[in-house]
């Protein structure tokens, strides 16, 4: 079992930065990639970003590609996302995810944060 809990969620306006993270609980954190996905209202689920196991190699959606950072320390359970030049279209809540597979499925993924909100205003 992993138990995920978000933070670092906010209201800033365009152009800004922020910095999620997202604490794991539970023995098994090092053995699952962790992704984020974002979701904002009446759109479904998306994916933004990947992390493999160890952490050497990311990936990400072409829609943050070049603006936003995801990292791990393993040390800690926790993964991060850094987020820069925010958009007013990067609103939505935003949620971290484990799972065995590392890819852009949600359905993939078997361990779910309860979300924190990002607002970009215009």
């Amino acid at each position: 079992q992993v138990q995920l809990v978000e933070s670092g969620g906010g209201l800033v306006q365009a152009g800004a930065s922020l910095r999620l993270s997202c604490a794991a609980s539970g023995r098994t954190f090092n053995s699952n990639a962790m992704a984020w996905f974002r979701q904002a209202p009446g759109k479904e689920r998306e994916f933004v970003a990947v992390i493999t196991r160890s952490g050497d190699r990311q990936y990400y959606a072409d829609s943050v590609k070049g603006r936003f950072t995801i990292s791990r320390d393993n040390a800690k359970n926790t993964v991060y996302l850094q987020m820069n030049s925010l958009k007013p279209e990067d609103t939505a809540v935003y949620y971290c995810a484990a799972g065995s597979v590392r890819n852009s499925d949600p359905r993939s993924y078997n361990y779910w944060g309860q979300g924190t909100q990002v607002t970009v205003s215009s």
